[in-house]
């Protein structure tokens, strides 16, 4: 086996694993707060305590990963750049 045919039969399983983690798991936590959904900050004692609410993920604790927004923004062009088929019944509009 070459070493190009090895690397892109890789990349074709890295791709197909990427895509069915996407399919299974379309959220991933926050690369900021850890999924927790705030930052834990300490106070003067060294204790730690719940800070404030995360902008990223807006206390979620959750992200949308990158392949499933790709995913979701392609489905919406696709809907939107298609014509929807018309019932009978919408066809008929003077009833």
């Amino acid at each position: 086996m070459t070493p190009i045919l090895a690397a892109s039969f890789l990349l074709l399983i890295l791709t197909l694993c990427y895509v069915s983690l996407c399919a299974a798991s379309p959220f991933g936590n926050c690369r900021k707060c850890r999924g927790w959904g705030f930052k834990m900050t300490t106070d003067r004692k060294g204790r730690a305590k719940r800070g404030k609410d995360c902008r990223r993920c807006h206390a979620t604790g959750k992200r949308i990963r990158i392949g499933r927004h790709l995913y979701n923004v392609a489905t919406c062009i696709h809907h939107e750049g298609t014509d929807r088929p018309t019932t009978e019944a919408e066809s008929r509009s003077w009833l």
